[in-house]
């Protein structure tokens, strides 16, 4: 996060390429370019825009407002300008946040052509009735759009997709964090042997996933599981919006992680706003792909503005995040039905040495309820997940007992046909 923390980003350009290309020093990805004009559905790749220099001088040549210090203070995707305004001018162009006097807000303006500044309201309340020199050195022309993208082969084709944007300038719980997070979940599947073949993308808010599913419409079919990663790095308690469809295997998941894990969370039920999840759950689509962050989007005062920097990010949410995300691949791969090879009465797990010797204790270990509840519930009927969400006990506990027991030979791996 460091390291691509100064990197001007904006949903084209040089910026985005910059920082695609410092994430393949830890990850190998696919770089993809989409020329400027490409139809995406109802949309249309816009044009590159790439910038140099922006700066706001008074009479003494002095800069009041510099790009350089910091690249919130341009209008993302600011047309070029060039000219001596005055202050009554200046002021129809500059974007500040009364509320918050010493924050710089982070703006916007993709779909129509303008220009102009974000500054702090104290930056804005001390330019005096003057002309001033504005200079904004941007390129807005024909280009292309960038995004990354990074299989990880499982040993299905079924995938599990997970997307985050990578669109925003200095900003780091809103951008930053969504990338490192995933940056580090590739590099712990390659060290593994999936079941499921995982699919990453790094993509420019909204237009990117538009962009990625007009393209990809053919193998979109293969996605059985996804959640955009961002807001990751901030103290929230973790957040998990549902998918559109509300009940799918990943809204199960998410919640029996979150249900289990002791700590505080909140749950929101999809709405047609947030991130791209909302282009994943469209109604053509209807992936079933939901939100995990912590804090979500606009929900924390630093949202979008400058102090969404490195110090409100820190290493140990970033770390608690990241276990959430694990323990839920965790449920994923592991989330087999069961048959029980002894359906008639419990079998007798103490002379398999899967029982405690002594009795009398007023209640069954953790690992013991786990045992009694796999083999109540290996009926072909029920999933691990099923038998966790009913029996309130981690995922890992239930994934042991379930190993612990076909290692005994007391269940099997259901199969299509299985009877008792």
């Amino acid at each position: 996060m460091e390291e691509l923390y100064p990197i001007c980003r904006s949903i084209t350009g040089e910026g985005t390429r910059e920082t695609l290309r410092r994430v393949t020093n830890y990850i190998p990805i696919d770089i993809h370019e989409v020329p400027s004009g490409t139809p995406a559905f109802d949309w249309t790749v816009p044009n590159e825009w790439n910038i140099r220099d922006a700066y706001i001088k008074n009479k003494a040549g002095e800069r009041v407002v510099d790009f350089r210090k910091s690249n919130l203070h341009i209008l993302n995707y600011s047309a070029p300008f060039q000219g001596v305004v005055s202050l009554e001018t200046l002021r129809g162009h500059l974007f500040t946040l009364p509320e918050k006097p010493d924050w710089v807000p982070y703006r916007t303006s993709y779909y129509t052509r303008n220009w102009g500044f974000c500054v702090s309201q104290r930056q804005a309340d001390a330019l005096v009735d003057d002309e001033y020199e504005v200079c904004i050195d941007t390129d807005l022309k024909g280009g292309s759009l960038t995004y990354g993208e990074c299989l990880v082969q499982g040993s299905t084709d079924q995938e599990v997709l997970l997307s985050c944007h990578i669109c925003h300038p200095s900003l780091c719980n809103d951008n930053l964090s969504g990338i490192a997070l995933t940056t580090w979940l590739v590099r712990h599947l390659q060290k593994n042997k999936p079941r499921y073949s995982y699919r990453f993308l790094f993509i420019p808010g909204t237009i990117g996933a538009i962009v990625w599913l007009s393209r990809n419409e053919d193998a979109v079919s293969r996605i059985l599981h996804g959640l955009v990663v961002a807001c990751v790095g901030d103290s929230g308690k973790s957040t998990y919006k549902k998918s559109r469809r509300g009940d799918s295997e990943i809204d199960r998941a998410v919640l029996h992680v979150l249900r289990t894990r002791g700590s505080e969370f909140s749950v929101q039920e999809f709405t047609p706003y947030g991130y791209d999840e909302r282009q994943y759950c469209s109604p053509g689509f209807d992936l079933p792909v939901g939100s995990l962050t912590r804090t979500p989007h606009g929900a924390y005062p630093e949202y979008h503005t400058s102090a969404d920097d490195l110090n409100l990010v820190r290493p140990e949410y970033l770390a608690d995040s990241l276990s959430v995300y694990l323990d839920v691949i965790e449920i994923l791969e592991s989330n087999s039905v069961f048959v029980t090879l002894c359906p008639k009465c419990e079998p007798q797990l103490g002379k398999r040495g899967l029982y405690r010797a002594l009795g009398g204790y007023p209640d069954a270990g953790e690992i013991e309820m786990a045992l009694l509840w796999v083999l109540n519930l290996s009926d072909g009927k029920h999933s691990l997940l099923d038998i966790g969400e009913r029996s309130g006990l981690i995922f890992r506990r239930l994934r042991e007992a379930s190993d612990l027991l076909l290692k005994a030979g007391l269940i099997k791996i259901f199969a299509k046909g299985d009877t008792f």
